[in-house]
């Protein structure tokens, strides 16, 4: 596992924006395609070199404050329903 670990610390900026291209393309810069296991590959190697090296709202699957919909609801605007009553004078 230290090998995995020294791996991870060895990740250059530069390395890490090569993976994340690649992972986002879903292939190498040479145009090879990644197979499903190198993309779970890079994708770890990419969380993992993240974890130490970028702040929290910068990492991959950040989703900031999100609360529930239920609570977010409260804070809207009420809805004009108007806008949804049919017409008068109109046939359907």
């Amino acid at each position: 596992m230290s090998s995995y670990i020294e791996a991870i610390e060895n990740i250059t900026p530069e390395i890490y924006e090569n993976l994340k291209t690649a992972v986002e393309l879903g292939k190498w810069g040479d145009g090879r395609k990644l197979t499903a296991e190198q993309k779970e590959t890079c994708l770890a190697a990419m969380i993992a070199w993240e974890m130490q090296n970028l702040p929290e709202e910068q990492r991959t699957g950040y989703m900031g404050g999100q609360e529930c919909g239920s609570k977010s609801k409260k804070n809207q605007a009420p809805i004009d329903t108007s806008l949804f009553a049919p017409a008068s004078g109109t046939r359907h």
